[in-house]
């Protein structure tokens, strides 16, 4: 995984080998090499401002760094007990968002950091969580399952941990009939099959949790919407989500999803439909499918990390041992400028091949003409591509 800082000033490369290495994305020279940044796989990297950044490992730990004082860590984080595979943040409230394979979603609060660490709380739970995501106003959160399922946090209010019985879910996608939907106490529908259940309070979640408050005329702070997004050819099949992304001016999110028996593999494009349902438990379904296009599969098993461009008018694919720039239409014109009526069919940009081994990330520069890709073998390359 990659990340750049605020100003595209510092390319940050997560390895396998506990290593994180840092580049000047301009020259391609390499300005130094962090060893032993933690003790297992480096798995994401996130910038909190244009000198903080932490990264998350399969050693279960966060790590907050100073770009100016790399020698040693700010702090260390403890708190999962599971690879850590993704960090998020909120500037506003300056809280870290971290989520690993342990299923929790924890909150740290930054703003009382010390050498020791930071004060945090457990704020969700579900079982085979692979990614989560803050949209870009940090009014929804999006968790990923490796069984299909995608959840959306409405109304997003990070000071509240969340259990089952703590907010209704507003709808399960595909659910066949009424029967499939049942009531499980207080806690309103919910879907049979959903990847949600009750966590035990422990030591670093709240004991007594009570319902979110309801905003007027809306859906209580924290709905959760349960979907099993529509996938090409994967309509009687399972699949899974390995990876989740946002667009930058919150209009979709992007998935990438494989079959179980991981024989098909698709980037899809998914509009949000807004507006609050008519009451806070009535039928919801807030994402549609738009674009989608079918990828090479090569490299089984592996996770392969796409992205939007600064400006959300192309997609940068994983595809073999290159990378495919793809676009909503010949023109790579804004999403909201070419929405189909029926999913409509990613248009390749241009394809660009570098790489002797599977590409697993891609990312854009937020400030260059630029894209890095990184693959199996461990090979970063840079780009700069003319249209």
């Amino acid at each position: 995984r990659s990340a750049r800082s605020h100003r595209g000033s510092v390319l940050t490369v997560a390895c396998e080998q506990t290593e994180v290495l840092l580049f000047d994305p301009i020259s391609s020279k390499h300005i130094k090499t962090l060893s032993e940044a933690h003790e297992d796989c480096v798995n994401n990297i996130r910038f909190l401002d244009n000198r903080l950044f932490a990264t998350c490992s399969d050693d279960t730990t966060i790590a907050l760094w100073d770009l100016r004082k790399l020698n040693t860590k700010v702090c260390t984080l403890h708190g999962h007990t599971s690879w850590v595979k993704n960090i998020e943040y909120d500037t506003n409230t300056r809280l870290l968002v971290t989520s690993g394979f342990d299923g929790n979603v924890i909150i740290w609060d930054t703003n009382r950091c010390t050498e020791d660490g930071c004060p945090h709380k457990k704020f969700f739970h579900t079982r085979f969580l692979m990614r989560m995501r803050l949209t870009p106003d940090c009014s929804k959160m999006l968790i990923s399952t490796s069984s299909g399922y995608l959840l959306i946090l409405h109304d997003l209010d990070l000071n509240k941990s969340l259990e089952v019985g703590s907010y209704p879910i507003l709808r399960a996608r595909r659910t066949t009939s009424s029967s499939d939907v049942t009531s499980s106490g207080s806690s309103g529908p919910r879907a049979v099959g959903s990847p949600c259940h009750q966590n035990n309070a422990g030591p670093l979640s709240e004991k007594t949790l009570s319902r979110p408050s309801q905003r007027e005329g809306g859906s209580p702070r924290n709905s959760l919407e349960v979907l099993t997004p529509e996938v090409p050819g994967e309509r009687d099949r399972g699949n899974c989500i390995t990876s989740l992304q946002l667009h930058p001016k919150g209009w979709a999110t992007l998935l990438r999803c494989s079959s179980n028996t991981d024989d098909q593999e698709w980037t899809c494009v998914y509009e949000f439909q807004e507006g609050a349902p008519v009451r806070p438990v009535s039928p919801r379904c807030s994402l549609r499918l738009t674009h989608c296009i079918e990828e090479a599969n090569v490299g089984r098993g592996y996770i392969k990390e796409l992205c939007f461009s600064p400006d959300g008018r192309m997609i940068s694919s994983p595809h073999g041992f290159g990378i495919r720039l793809l676009g909503f239409d010949a023109h790579c014109s804004e999403l909201v400028d070419c929405l189909p009526r029926e999913a409509s069919p990613l248009r390749e940009i241009r394809s660009l091949y570098s790489h002797n081994d599977v590409v697993l990330t891609t990312k854009f520069s937020p400030t260059h003409c630029q894209i890095a890709s990184g693959c199996l073998s461990g090979r970063v390359s840079l780009y700069q591509p003319k249209f």
